[in-house]
C-alpha cells in the first residue's frame, strides 16, 4: 500500500543546473524543442514497462511498484500540462502545491489496472505534448510560479518536467533515453 513509502520531501529543481547522478539525465543540456517528441516516447517507453509481468510488484516495500511509478508520471503529464496551459494563457500564473504522495494514497495507484494506466499516461502525454508542440518564439520565456516560490519558464518548466519520467524509467530499472 501507498502508506508505507516516505513522501519525498526533496526540492527537485537542482536537476535544472546539473546533472542527475541517478540517471544520468542532463536537463541543462535538453533541447526544449524536442519535448513534444519525448513526451511521446515517454508514452511509448511507459506502455512497455507496463507490459512486464509483476508490474504491480513492489521491490521493497518502501518503494513503489512499476505500476505506481507509471500511475505518477501519469498524473505529472496531467498537472504539467495544466500548469503549462495556465503558463501560456495567464501572466504570471501561481501554482497550488501538488502533494504527489497524498495523490498515490487517494487515488491508490497500487490498485490501478496496468492497462488502463498505459492508456492514460499515453493520452496525458499526447495531449501535453501537443500543448508543448504549440509553443513559439517569446512563449519559451513566459513564467509561472509554484508554491514554493519556484519560478519557471516555460522553457525551464519542459527541462525540470523531462526529468521526472526520465528518472523513473530508471527507478523501475527500464532503458533510460538519452534526449
Amino acid at each position: 500500500m501507498s502508506e508505507l513509502i516516505v513522501p519525498d520531501d526533496k526540492n527537485w529543481t537542482w536537476v535544472l543546473e546539473k546533472r542527475c547522478e541517478d540517471c544520468g539525465f542532463d536537463a541543462s543540456k535538453f533541447d526544449v524543442a524536442k519535448t513534444g517528441f519525448a513526451i511521446r516516447d515517454q508514452g511509448s517507453r511507459w506502455a512497455l514497462v507496463l507490459q512486464g509481468n509483476n508490474v504491480n510488484n513492489r521491490p521493497s516495500p518502501t518503494v513503489w511498484s512499476p505500476l505506481e511509478y507509471a500511475c505518477h508520471v501519469r498524473d505529472v503529464f496531467r498537472k504539467f500540462d495544466e500548469r503549462l496551459a495556465s503558463m501560456l494563457s495567464e501572466v504570471d500564473p501561481a501554482f497550488e502545491n501538488w502533494d504527489q504522495d497524498a495523490t498515490a494514497i487517494e487515488d491508490r495507484y497500487d490498485l490501478q489496472e496496468a492497462a488502463v494506466v498505459s492508456t492514460e499516461l499515453r493520452e496525458a502525454g499526447l495531449a501535453l505534448a501537443e500543448c508543448f508542440d504549440s509553443v513559439v518564439g517569446e512563449q519559451w520565456k513566459r513564467r509561472g510560479y509554484r508554491s514554493d516560490g519556484s519560478v519557471f519558464t516555460v522553457e525551464s518548466i519542459a527541462r525540470y518536467l523531462m526529468h521526472d519520467p526520465v528518472h523513473h524509467l530508471w527507478d523501475v530499472g527500464a532503458e533510460v533515453p538519452q534526449y
